[in-house]
């Protein structure tokens, strides 16, 4: 197999599971951003969560799984929940996946992201198809 996220669901490359159903399977990830730093991965083939319209909605069940799980057993007080499209986005293994990142008062959220936007909002919304 070449897709790494395949062959580990296949059990030929060993990984951490945290939880699995028929359609998803969530291990921890081998790089963490965060103790607890899990991803949640379709256990069929697809590039990317905008790669088929209907992985997302079969995998949210689990995401949200593994997000309680986090919270219940490791007593995070929230959750980030993220998926990288592209390799521009920081993707790097082309089978999606969804990072669950568990969250407390003391340590950095996804808001460290944040950087100055100089287009105006209307410009932007219409490029999109906004109409007014």
């Amino acid at each position: 197999m070449d897709c790494l996220f395949c062959s580990i669901i296949a059990g030929d490359i060993p990984s951490k599971k945290v939880y699995e159903d028929d359609v998803a399977y969530a291990f921890l990830d081998i790089s963490p951003w965060q103790e607890g730093h899990t991803l949640v991965v379709p256990r069929r083939h697809s590039t990317d969560i905008l790669d088929d319209d209907t992985v997302l909605a079969e995998i949210a069940p689990a995401v949200a799984r593994v997000g309680r799980l986090l919270k219940e057993r490791l007593g995070a007080e929230a959750c980030n929940v993220v998926s990288n499209a592209g390799a521009v986005a920081g993707q790097e293994v082309f089978h999606t996946h969804v990072h669950v990142l568990p969250r407390y008062a003391d340590t950095p959220g996804i808001a460290n992201l944040k950087v100055p936007v100089a287009a105006p909002m209307d410009d932007v919304w219409r490029k999109l198809g906004g109409a007014e």
